[in-house]
């Protein structure tokens, strides 16, 4: 793990949030087992979240425990979705392609 000094450092923080976040978006962790698993300090995992979720990348839970926000997984949902459309469209030229080199 590599320690960042300077404003860098928070930005850095709350990415490793979102990424302590992946597969946790129906139960979601809480403040202080994002801070253990990060190794960061409670307070610092809570401004990292406040950030982020003034930015519409996490939510709390009912139960206080945070998770990706609809939001974030709009946008993974979309990235999905353009690398499937991409995908059809080469299998069609990689087809095209094939047949041309047969005639």
């Amino acid at each position: 793990m590599t320690r960042h000094k300077g404003a860098g450092s928070s930005a850095i923080r709350a990415l490793r949030v979102l990424k302590a976040l992946k597969g946790q978006t129906m139960h979601g962790l809480s403040n202080k087992e994002l801070a253990q698993g990060l190794g960061e300090s409670a307070v610092n995992i809570s401004r990292a979240l406040a950030v982020l979720e003034a930015e519409g990348f996490v939510s709390q839970l009912p139960t206080g425990r945070w998770t990706h926000s609809v939001a974030l997984l709009q946008i993974a949902q979309a990235h999905a979705e353009h690398m499937a459309a991409t995908q059809g469209r080469m299998l069609e030229l990689n087809r095209r392609i094939a047949a041309g080199a047969m005639g």
